[in-house]
């Protein structure tokens, strides 16, 4: 909802796409902290961890909401509002993922992941839908009012997560750093890892800019269809994840993590390239869901891959370092802006899809026996 309802505002208080995608951008700095965020998290506990970030997130919303009801709000607010957001977020995002693999057996890892999973993507349709469509009906200072409470309710519910022990060696910042080397040492030495981060990366950087940043722009700009449009765009998106979450979770039909990740990121490209040469809406709601689908059978085999093949007293760094990938989007958001401007929008969703398939089958080749090979560890069945 709150990237949707500020996502608009800016575009239509500045008319400017390149502050768009810097806006949009400003979610994910807090990537570059992640790392220090899972080594943290092993040193006063997830669930400390988790109450702290919502909490944050909750008082954050309360001071916006207050600017949108008195009318005070300019654009210069929202981004900084959002950017004190954005150095907690993904970090936020690579704890829930250690949870989970800190109480699920290796068997149920994947059908568990996507269990989760469906938790945001359920979110999403309806954030898309009330974040864009509520702001039509009943203003931007009231839907304000609901994110707060959501943020709220999320702080309440943090509570009940159950505390994970605590690891006293993370006591001071000289064996933080000494551990942080550590995990990018480990990282670095296993293939299998190494290449799930370069998909990582490679989806951030070329995929994820048109759905988590550039759908007010489309909506507006290329479908020409306003804010409750954009609401059906993102749920389209949504939706498809959602189906694709339920259908790693419900599946009974092992998966080889490795392969199953490649076959689908190149399909995501694909599905964006012609994305962006169509001018049918429906077509172009179809694509969305397809991509949302087949992002999910990319983004769940590559959290099982890393958190498969990473020990237990690993687990929290290398996520955190997993996290350290999202760097990519701000960086592809912050080249689409003069990219569009400069060649179209159809010509920067084909290079983006081409460069992706691209780049995908590169990964492939260059760490085939860690990730395309019937025997490597991502692809044997626990």
């Amino acid at each position: 909802m709150e990237a949707l309802i500020l996502g608009w505002y800016v575009l239509t208080a500045t008319g400017s796409v390149q502050y768009l995608v810097a806006f949009a951008a400003l979610a994910w700095v807090g990537s570059l902290f992640s790392p220090f965020f899972g080594i943290l998290g092993d040193r006063i506990g997830l669930r400390t961890l988790l109450c702290a970030t919502r909490g944050t997130y909750a008082l954050l919303a309360v001071v916006l909401t207050m600017l949108t009801l008195s009318d005070t709000l300019e654009p210069w607010h929202a981004f900084a509002i959002y950017a004190a957001a954005g150095l907690l977020r993904p970090s936020d995002q690579a704890m829930r993922a250690v949870l989970v693999g800190q109480t699920m057996r290796p068997e149920t890892l994947m059908a568990a992941l996507g269990i989760s999973r469906t938790t945001s993507d359920t979110a999403r349709i309806a954030g898309a839908l009330l974040g864009a469509g509520g702001v039509a009906l009943i203003g931007m200072g009231s839907a304000y009012v609901l994110v707060t409470l959501l943020y709220v309710t999320a702080f309440l519910l943090s509570l009940g997560v159950a505390r994970s022990p605590l690891h006293a060696a993370h006591a001071n910042a000289g064996a933080a750093l000494a551990r942080l080397k550590e995990g990018l040492r480990y990282v670095w030495a296993k293939p299998d890892l190494l290449g799930a981060f370069s998909i990582a990366f490679l989806v951030n950087l070329l995929a994820f800019p048109i759905f988590l940043g550039l759908l007010p722009y489309v909506a507006r700009d290329v479908y020409q269809i306003g804010q409750s449009g954009l609401g059906y765009l993102a749920a389209a998106f949504a939706c498809g994840a959602l189906a694709g979450s339920l259908t790693v979770s419900a599946s009974h039909v092992p998966l080889r993590a490795g392969r199953v990740m490649l076959w689908n990121t190149a399909a995501w490209f694909l599905a964006i390239l012609l994305f962006g040469q169509t001018r049918s809406l429906p077509f172009a709601l179809v694509l969305l869901f397809t991509s949302g689908f087949v992002q999910s059978f990319c983004m769940l085999p590559l959290a099982a891959v890393m958190l498969r093949t990473s020990g237990d007293d690993m687990r929290g760094r290398v996520m955190g370092m997993r996290m350290l990938a999202i760097w990519g989007l701000p960086l592809g958001l912050v080249a689409a802006g003069p990219i569009i401007a400069g060649l179209g929008y159809s010509a920067f969703t084909a290079l983006y899809g081409g460069v992706g398939v691209a780049a995908t089958i590169a990964i492939g080749y260059r760490w085939r026996r860690a990730l395309w090979y019937p025997s490597a560890a991502a692809n044997v069945h626990p």
